[in-house]
């Protein structure tokens, strides 16, 4: 399957240099034979320089990802075993059509987009053509099977190759209108390759295989048409004039470290061993003034446990060491509030938020580990689940300030700090055997405790500003 991923990366890319030539002088050509040496060396060395290679980008490294991420799909299926087992919302049956059915919204309310109704819908109907023999082609002789077993058809994931054909035909219309709606039409198909996922029924690789796919299908499609009318676009002279608002709104991904305060998981009495952790996700606001708005953010944060070490006398008066170790402890969280923004100077941005949300934490395994002697004077390592764990969803609040270098008009990097409050309950249920004290309810071996979660994340953001 990585060679299969690999094959198409190749071939895009050649379809990509075929479509430069085309727009390259012809060798032969008067005008190509009075070209000066230095234009010849940039057009035969200035690839990544044309619309098409910029395009190119992301369905190769879409197509990359999944390539690299194919050997360890089931471990990256673990982590939503863990966090969201029992999830089942079907969303993504319709939210892959929402780009598209933006389009003709936009088209009906008389919004003037690249192209007229009709060329637009040719394009569209391009893509989707493309789109359909490469999913169904790769589905139907690839034949892996779906995570939760019901078929062999997993991938590529053809709902994900929707949306982002979709996203797409948004972005081609629109995104010269407002790059909000671009944005907008790559979120939901986000989310509906997301939703793939969480629904178990699609790997990782699918997701990422079948983004690529849509996002190759929407560049050809519009490729080829617009060679049939021999221009980019019926209105590109009506969009050219067209200028934002300078609100500071923008969208961003974010990386950075976890620290917990002392109260975490003191109750559990993991506080003295949790370690330093990490938080990803996604942050973004829309500003309805230069200086007010509103936004919120998707993140994770995980936060690794150390074992516990301790010492037994066996009944042969020899001390063993045994450890303690609990998986690491997971939010999955969500929230939205005001955002202030203030501009220092033309580069540099200072951004305030308080946000309240929504946090599903993970469930987790306690573990004893330890060797013990075979008799044969052989060591043999043991591994025993003595407990499991279960939180309960919870309200989180979040509080932050943002300091961006604004390295162009579009794009900049910030610098973040947020405080987070999460305050959950937590269920444990110890393994038949194991006895801790007097307090286990009616001889289960349950019982439940309430945390108190607050942590710092310190970390960076890639900040887009639209």
């Amino acid at each position: 399957m990585q060679k299969t991923v690999f094959l198409f990366a190749i071939l895009f890319h050649v379809l990509c240099l075929k479509a430069q030539d085309t727009l390259l002088p012809d060798s032969t050509s008067k005008d190509f034979l009075l070209t000066t040496p230095d234009s010849i060396q940039d057009a035969s060395h200035s690839f990544m320089r044309t619309e098409l290679a910029r395009r190119s980008i992301a369905p190769l490294l879409l197509f990359s990802t999944a390539a690299a991420t194919w050997g360890r799909r089931e471990q990256i299926r673990d982590i939503r075993n863990r966090y969201l087992p029992s999830f089942k919302a079907r969303y993504d049956d319709y939210l892959q059509y929402a780009p598209t059915a933006t389009v003709y919204a936009l088209k009906l309310a008389g919004v003037k987009g690249r192209n007229n109704t009709g060329r637009a819908t040719l394009s569209y109907a391009t893509s989707l053509v493309i789109m359909g023999v490469l999913v169904n082609s790769i589905k139907y002789t690839a034949r892996v099977e779906r995570p939760d077993g019901s078929q062999k058809n997993s991938f590529p994931s053809g709902h994900t190759a929707m949306a982002f054909t979709n996203a797409g035909f948004l972005d081609k219309e629109y995104g010269l209108v407002n790059p909000a709606y671009s944005i907008a039409g790559y979120g939901s198909a986000a989310l509906t390759g997301l939703g793939r996922n969480l629904n178990n029924r699609h790997w990782l690789p699918d997701v990422l295989a079948g983004a690529g796919i849509g996002l190759l299908s929407s560049e050809l499609g519009y490729f080829f048409i617009d060679k049939f009318y021999k221009n980019k676009g019926d209105n590109l002279g009506i969009l050219s004039r067209i200028e934002g608002n300078d609100n500071p709104s923008f969208l961003a991904i974010k990386l950075g470290t976890a620290l917990a305060t002392t109260n975490f998981f003191k109750n559990s009495g993991l506080d003295d061993n949790k370690q330093k952790g990490f938080e990803g996700g996604f942050e973004g606001a829309y500003f309805f003034s230069k200086k007010w708005g509103v936004g919120g953010d998707i993140g994770f944060a995980s936060f690794p446990i150390r074992p516990i070490k301790e010492e037994w006398l066996s009944e042969d008066y020899q001390t063993q060491q045994y450890n303690l170790e609990t998986q690491s402890m997971g939010f999955l969280s969500a929230g939205l509030g005001p955002y202030y923004s203030y501009a220092l100077s033309d580069s540099f941005l200072l951004t305030l938020k308080a946000t309240a949300g929504y946090t599903a934490t993970s469930s987790g395994k306690v573990f004893l580990k330890y060797t013990e002697d075979d008799g044969n004077g052989q060591k043999i390592y043991q591994e025993e689940e003595i407990a499991h764990y279960k939180p309960k969803p919870a309200f989180r609040w979040n509080t932050g300030a943002a300091f961006t270098y604004k390295l162009n008009r579009g794009l900049g990097v910030t610098a973040y700090s947020n405080y987070n409050q999460i305050n959950p309950k937590i269920r444990y249920h110890f393994a038949n055997g194991v006895e801790l004290d007097d307090d286990f309810n009616d001889g289960n071996n349950n019982f439940s405790v309430k945390e108190r979660v607050h942590y710092f994340t310190l970390g960076l953001r890639l900040t887009a500003f639209f």
